[in-house]
């Protein structure tokens, strides 16, 4: 099909040739890729998982553990070879095939779990088909928002962007916050040890009882959330702006900020899930509008995951207590290390059944409420993965609680299933939204080309839970997008 111009009309009328239509060398390279990264993620490597030796018994769980682990692969495969950057659901399905999909099936093969499974085999079964319910809800919920028609008409709001001014309090704040946290911790060199001395600084400064939960949550995530939104707008600003990239204070802020994220936010001190929020969230600030990085990211996902991650704890306690796992298998770290979700929304499923019941949004309001004192509420709800752990009588009651199980125990299968299926309109709406805001033309303050990214590192965190752990540093960060956003249009305002 080639195109003529009408001399009298104008427009161009097309012209039918014998010429084969022209296709893109990214549309190649996406069909290249499309049939190896579809037979690798969603039928190789669950079959390979799935062959290995063990002392698992193939039973109705086994079975739909693999059918929810090649249906996260294909839906991860979509999204990696996707024409629009989708980062939300992207890192929810990355989520999902790994620590639900593809450690678990290695668990079943082996017979062995992280965290011991206490009830019925048929908790265990249930769990699998309540998580695969869950993803397909999902899904729905992300195809109601497809035919949904979008913002872009006279009514749609301008959008949200960075205040300048503003932006140097946050700067101000986040320096002061990330002091103060160094100092109550007793100085920068605790942060280059191990959090094995994070949680020992911790308990110095007297915030490491259960009735100091909501201190020790304020205290770490105003160390940490405002240096990191601080760094991240600097970064866009840099990348995106050639005269930022000419003004001197404003390098040297992000140097600065550089510096103090070294200390606040480098992977010896922090939570491997927390520094995973870091590096994606930086990703996708750096490489706003890169296809090729976002599919990296997602495909290298999967690798980092299953090989880096389960070995990634070196630093989680000092020299003397360090345990390396002497293992030659593949698949026995992802039973002995952090993939315990599962088997934890299996406990959790056990927990309500022996006579607790189900908390009827209780435990949503201790996650929304959770700066409350427990001093002014007696009864405030603990953590969902730590009442259950206390339940079942483990010593280490820091231990997983996914969405999932947090929907179910309050909400029970159909709340679960109406929760997901919200998750799963609202990832697709703000990924259509970021798709169309987050380009090249977009202003250097764009806040949602900002947000997205946190958000989409942060959900790792949020899905894998419990909700209580992850709602300080949510709260914190709202309070920081509020500082500093603004919908004026003026230079005085937008950063240049």
């Amino acid at each position: 099909m080639a195109t003529d111009v009408n001399e009298a009309t104008g427009p161009p009328v097309p012209v039918t040739t014998g010429a084969a239509p022209v296709v893109s060398p990214r549309t190649l390279l996406s069909r290249a890729l499309s049939v190896p990264l579809v037979l690798g993620l969603a039928l190789v490597l669950p079959v390979v998982v799935a062959s290995q030796s063990g002392d698992g018994v193939h039973d109705a769980a086994y079975w739909l553990q693999l059918t929810l682990t090649v249906y996260a692969g294909t839906r991860l495969c979509g999204m990696v070879l996707t024409t629009r950057r989708k980062l939300l659901q992207g890192s929810f399905w990355l989520f999902v095939y790994m620590a639900m999909g593809v450690a678990p099936l290695a668990q079943l093969v082996l017979g062995q779990e992280p965290t011991p499974v206490v009830g019925p085999r048929s908790d265990l079964t249930e769990a699998v088909a309540l998580i695969l319910i869950g993803c397909v809800a999902f899904d729905v919920g992300a195809l109601l928002a497809r035919h949904r028609p979008g913002g872009t008409g006279r009514g749609a709001t301008r959008p949200a962007l960075v205040h300048r001014r503003r932006l140097y309090l946050l700067v101000v704040a986040a320096f002061v916050c990330s002091a103060a946290f160094v100092v109550k911790l007793g100085g920068p060199a605790v942060f280059f040890s191990s959090r094995q001395e994070i949680i020992a600084g911790i308990a110095d400064a007297g915030l490491s009882q259960a009735d100091s939960q909501a201190g020790q949550a304020l205290l770490r995530g105003f160390g940490t959330v405002p240096a990191l939104l601080a760094l991240l707008v600097y970064t866009r600003w840099l990348v995106t702006s050639r005269r930022a990239r000419r003004s001197a204070p404003v390098i040297a802020t992000w140097l600065a900020l550089c510096a103090l994220n070294l200390v606040v936010n480098n992977p010896i001190s922090n939570p491997r899930y927390w520094f995973l929020t870091v590096l994606f969230s930086l990703l996708f600030t750096v490489f706003p509008v890169s296809a090729a990085m976002y599919r990296a990211a997602l495909s290298l996902g999967v690798v980092v995951a299953l090989v880096i991650f389960p070995f990634a704890d070196r630093f989680r306690y000092d020299a003397k207590n360090y345990r390396p796992v002497e293992t030659t298998s593949l698949l026995q770290p992802l039973a002995l290390k952090d993939y315990d979700q599962v088997g934890m929304f299996a406990n959790t499923i056990t927990f309500v059944r022996s006579g607790h019941g189900h908390s009827f949004g209780r435990q949503l309001a201790g996650s929304v409420f959770f700066a409350v004192p427990r001093s002014a509420w007696p009864g405030k709800p603990r953590d969902t993965g730590v009442m259950v752990g206390q339940w079942m009588g483990t010593v280490n009651t820091n231990l997983s609680s996914p969405v999932w199980a947090e929907l179910w125990i309050d909400f029970g299968p159909l709340g679960m299933a109406l929760g997901l299926l919200g998750m799963g309109y609202a990832a697709a709406r703000v990924d259509g939204r970021y798709a169309r805001r987050a380009t090249r033309r977009a202003p250097p303050g764009s806040l949602i080309a900002l947000v997205v990214p946190l958000v989409a590192g942060y959900s790792f965190i949020l899905l894998r839970g419990p909700l209580l752990q992850a709602s300080g540093r949510i709260a914190i960060a709202v309070l920081c997008v509020a500082l500093v956003m603004t919908y004026r249009q003026d230079k005085g305002a937008a950063l240049r």
